[in-house]
């Protein structure tokens, strides 16, 4: 390695990677005092002598080791969640990966299905007025309802119809992954000047074409950020879709076993598991992106 290009990346670290560590290691110091703070009374009402026969180590100590903390520490929830990875097979309720799987199946159910009703509603949108008047507003409308009000009661429905495991989460995360799908694709397909669609007609191109050869590629911009957007928000959906039903599997039964039984080392676990699943899936659909949009500029 010459020293050019050693200087250029160590700048390249100064300027990108520099903030990001200092922000890491600030955020673990801020865990740590938080969680010395918050279970010192806890250890010195359950776990110290009650003589007083102990010093600011044996309480830094015992606040760092609780069982059943207030606030886990850092390497507490590095240890639960490297065991929920190696320790047990992964067919097994008590290996991470085996919710992961549950999990991320519905969510991308649901985020399949948000997409195709957000293309589809996108599309009557642009090409009707009546359906812009008519189908918008409601759209907006139903982001206003809380997904934790609606999730009971689409279970309910859906079980009652005979649908049960993936197919009631799946909904749940549709309904969170639909509305940036459908709100960024409105705004893509009308991103087209009005040359551009003139062009078209004086070449007689059917709307479909229209559609087909200007439309949709000149939506794409808009379409892949608010699918990253869209995947992050269907986790969520089937998260919550997990807890009303008290699923056996998935991250949501996870922490909800993680709640009643009060052992936060769990919860905080399966939190740092599904921000690593929502990474990986908005990293997947980014992959696409760069993707599609590079052949598009070869084409």
């Amino acid at each position: 390695m010459t020293e050019a290009t050693l200087g250029a990346r160590m700048a390249q670290f100064r300027v990108q990677g520099l903030p990001v560590a200092v922000m890491l290691v600030a955020s673990l110091l801020a865990w740590y005092l938080g969680a010395w703070m918050l279970n010192t009374p806890g250890a010195i009402e359950r776990v110290l002598p009650q003589d007083g026969a102990w010093g600011w180590r044996d309480l830094l100590l015992a606040t760092m080791e609780m069982q059943r903390p207030v606030l886990p520490a850092p390497h507490q929830v590095l240890q639960d969640f490297w065991s929920g990875l190696v320790d047990w097979p992964l067919d097994s309720p008590r290996n991470l990966l085996y919710h992961v799987a549950v999990t991320a199946e519905s969510t991308l159910w649901g985020f399949v299905m948000g997409t195709l009703l957000g293309l589809v509603l996108s599309v009557c949108i642009v090409h009707s007025r009546t359906l812009d008047r008519a189908l918008l507003p409601w759209i907006v409308a139903s982001q206003s309802v809380p997904v934790l009000a609606i999730a009971p009661i689409v279970l309910v429905i859906l079980g009652s119809l005979g649908f049960a495991g993936v197919a009631p989460k799946a909904v749940i995360a549709m309904y969170l992954c639909f509305f940036p799908v459908t709100v960024a694709l409105v705004q893509g397909l009308r991103s087209p000047q009005r040359i551009e669609t003139e062009m078209l007609h004086t070449y007689a191109a059917t709307r479909w074409q229209a559609l087909w050869f200007l439309r949709l590629p000149a939506a794409l911009p808009f379409l892949f950020p608010a699918l990253r957007v869209g995947i992050a928000a269907g986790l969520v959906g089937a998260m919550v879709a997990e807890l009303p039903t008290g699923a056996q599997a998935g991250l949501g039964a996870r922490l909800l076993t993680g709640s009643y039984y009060g052992n936060t080392v769990q919860i905080w676990s399966a939190l740092v598991m599904s921000a690593l699943l929502g990474l990986a899936l908005t990293t997947m659909v980014a992959g696409v992106e760069r993707l599609v949009l590079r052949n598009r500029s070869q084409a």
